[in-house]
């Protein structure tokens, strides 16, 4: 049995999000196809995922114990780290991703348990996981001239693979604020994509 975290990220509510409708369709296909799996789902913003403090740099710099594991922010990387599979959704924001997203990463990147600091350098620790990102954007970045002003799915691709999550595949559903485009075919082929890769995800 496997243990899948489905981080939600979206300040819209589940019957708006688009990116939702696509995630979602995703999770119900996996469910059908892995139905022994346990599935935890985490939406950022009803956790009220903050900045990090002060004092929750010393905390997540400092010694671990049993007792870390309940503590309010590295609770979310003891979390991460159980987890043998991950689904990201979350839409474009600024060429990126949504602030509150960069804080959760920013709780689950701790030495000691997503990585590892080393004499020569910090080894992952999260090696044999895989991971997909489904995401919505507004504009057209798939093409060459206008990839390099896409950052989010690079830096998440790139963030994953840090802590050992190299399998990493992406679902992209863009062009949606184009005037003229069939928005509703463009989710609908983004939704088929995504219950295609879960029945092998």
């Amino acid at each position: 049995m496997s243990k899948l975290l489905y981080i939600k990220v979206n300040a819209k509510p589940e019957g708006i999000s688009r990116t939702f409708k696509i995630s979602d369709h995703f999770i119900g296909a996996y469910v059908q196809t892995h139905p022994s799996d346990e599935i935890i789902t985490l939406d950022l913003y009803k956790e009220g995922i903050k900045f990090l403090s002060a004092e929750d740099i010393q905390s997540i710099y400092g010694h671990k114990t049993e007792e870390s594991k309940k503590h309010p922010v590295l609770k979310y990387a003891y979390q991460f780290a159980e987890a043998d599979k991950y689904v990201i959704a979350e839409p474009m924001w600024n060429l990126s991703i949504p602030a509150i997203l960069k804080a959760y990463i920013d709780y689950i990147t701790v030495s000691g348990i997503t990585f590892n600091y080393t004499e020569d350098g910090p080894v992952d620790l999260c090696k044999g996981k895989k991971a997909v990102h489904i995401t919505t954007r507004g504009g057209q970045y798939l093409v060459e001239l206008k990839a390099a002003f896409e950052m989010g799915d690079r830096y998440l691709r790139t963030i994953f693979g840090f802590f050992g999550i190299t399998d990493f595949t992406t679902i992209v559903a863009e062009e949606l604020d184009i005037v003229g485009k069939d928005v509703d075919a463009i989710v609908e082929n983004a939704i088929q994509k995504a219950q295609e890769l879960a029945k092998t995800f």
